[in-house]
């Protein structure tokens, strides 16, 4: 009967206080020092990985349920850092009772002993779910903003544009995408010779010879497709 622990950090939390990797394994060293065991290896430990990805899918939570047998514990931090889906939690859970491996969410307990803990872990679990999608609604919400506001949230620059900066209405220094005129009428040309019927590589052909650009066959259908986008959103 061996005593496994648990660790998970997401690349957006990793270094907060109560998240950390070396905060969560101090705390299932702590708990194994008072109930008297010993881990039998070194934490698995998931880095990186969001908690909605089911254990099963993970790295680390693959090789551990791999290395789990009959009688053997896991011991983790938190239910948010093994479980952030309801689903998951509940049919995990499930697996290593059949198993009968135990396991100790330091949080809430052994989530596999009693009726009373399995009615904790549907509840604690269904509201780290919420938790998990509100998080993503609101991240959604702040990056539509700052695209409206023309900000860059970093990645490769769309053509037609270069990164300049300014400071915004809080005295904040931010990113923002400034259109370039030059690339601009390109990209109108590159429009109107498509509307006219000519290929991808007519026009990539035409532009190396009016404009001495020679623009990427993938940049061109860009080009295309973002007006065809912003035409149906209007």
């Amino acid at each position: 009967m061996a005593v496994y622990g648990y660790i998970r950090v997401s690349t957006d939390r990793q270094a907060q206080e109560g998240e950390s990797i070396e905060v969560q394994r101090r705390q299932i060293e702590g708990w194994c020092l008072m109930q008297g065991e010993e881990l039998a290896a070194a934490p698995f430990q998931d880095e990186g990985v969001s908690g909605g990805i089911p254990l099963a899918d993970r790295p680390a939570g693959h090789a551990l349920l791999a290395a789990l047998k009959a009688g053997d514990t896991v011991v983790v931090a938190k239910l948010d850092r093994m479980f952030r889906s309801a689903l998951d939690a509940l049919q995990t859970v499930e697996k290593l009772k059949a198993r009968k491996v135990r396991l100790c969410l330091l949080d809430l307990g052994d989530v596999t002993g009693n009726g009373m803990a399995k009615a904790f872990l549907t509840m604690a679990s269904a509201f780290a779910e919420l938790e998990r999608d509100m998080i993503r609604e609101r991240v959604t919400t702040v990056k539509r903003d700052q695209r409206a506001r023309g900000n860059y949230l970093g990645g490769k620059v769309p053509f037609g544009f270069r990164v300049s900066e300014q400071t915004d209405e809080a005295g904040r220094r931010v990113q923002i995408l400034t259109a370039v005129e030059t690339d601009h009428e390109m990209i109108r040309e590159v429009r109107q010779l498509r509307s006219e019927g000519k290929t991808f590589r007519q026009v990539q052909e035409h532009l190396e010879r009016e404009h001495k650009r020679r623009l990427a066959l993938a940049t061109i259908k860009r080009i295309v497709d973002e007006e065809g986008n912003v035409a149906e959103a209007a």
